[in-house]
């Protein structure tokens, strides 16, 4: 069990789209990575996403894709800009919860959950990637245990 943190796919600029939904590259890169988590046989249990729509289509294109019967749900506290501490309590690293929300506060979250702290992020995130945050073996600790990036540079 593990707990995966998801930035949202590529969305469209607001002028475009009030709303900021998928754009087609955006949901080329969401259906790409996960098929590739999905052919390692992950399967979360529940998706937690911000309620924004470039969240719930990115959680709807993973769920699609790599679990149909994985419950999708808005979750409070997972805006750009809240309070990554008191998120933080509320997960479980052996949840096997993926989160798909935003930046910068995906960031925070990770580095709060592996470090303790908000300092620099530990991890730079990508439009539609997974992390995966799972236990270090024979301790309490987290750590990064892997992560699928759109672009490797």
């Amino acid at each position: 069990m593990a707990l995966y943190i998801v930035q949202h796919g590529l969305n469209l600029p607001k002028e475009r789209d009030p709303q900021k939904g998928l754009s087609s590259e955006g949901r080329r890169i969401v259906r790409q990575i996960a098929r590739v988590v999905s052919g390692y046989g992950i399967k979360p249990s529940k998706i937690w996403h911000s309620g924004k729509q470039r969240a719930l289509q990115t959680a709807e294109l993973i769920s699609e894709i790599m679990e149909p019967s994985a419950s999708l749900e808005e979750v409070s506290g997972l805006g750009p800009l809240d309070d990554v501490a008191a998120f933080a309590a509320r997960v479980d690293l052996d949840s096997n919860i993926m989160i798909v929300g935003h930046l910068p506060f995906l960031e925070k979250l990770v580095t709060y959950i592996v470090f303790g702290t908000t300092g620099p992020p530990v991890f730079r995130l990508q439009n539609g990637g997974i992390l995966c945050l799972d236990r270090y073996p024979g301790s309490q600790e987290a750590t990064i245990k892997w992560a699928i990036m759109p672009v490797i540079d």
